[in-house]
Formats: C-alpha cells, sequence, structure tokens
C-alpha cells in the first residue's frame, strides 16, 4: 500500500510540475513541496497506525 500511495504522490508532484492545479497553496509551481509534505505526514500516520 505504501508503493501505491508513494507512486500517487510522485504523479501529483510531477503533474502540479507540469500544470498548477490552482488550489489554494497550491498555485504556483513551486509549491510542489508542500504535495511532499502531506505525503511525509501520510507515511508517518500510516506507521503509526500498523498493526504490528
Amino acid at each position: 500500500m505504501s508503493k501505491l500511495f508513494s507512486l500517487l504522490f510522485l504523479i501529483l508532484m510531477v503533474a502540479h510540475l507540469i500544470r498548477p492545479f490552482g488550489l489554494p497553496g497550491l498555485k504556483k509551481r513551486g509549491d510542489f513541496w508542500k504535495i511532499a509534505l502531506v505525503a511525509l505526514v501520510v507515511f508517518s500516520l500510516a506507521v503509526l497506525i500498523r498493526p504490528e
């Protein structure tokens, strides 16, 4: 599942570099790092809630 998330976020970052999404906070091409920050939070939450 984490491979799927990482691929999805990578595709989102590349798509945002090509054409910005225009969402609040994501209006410039240079804002692609915010998508990476969200990905980091999602992966951190996935590690925290993963059953052992």
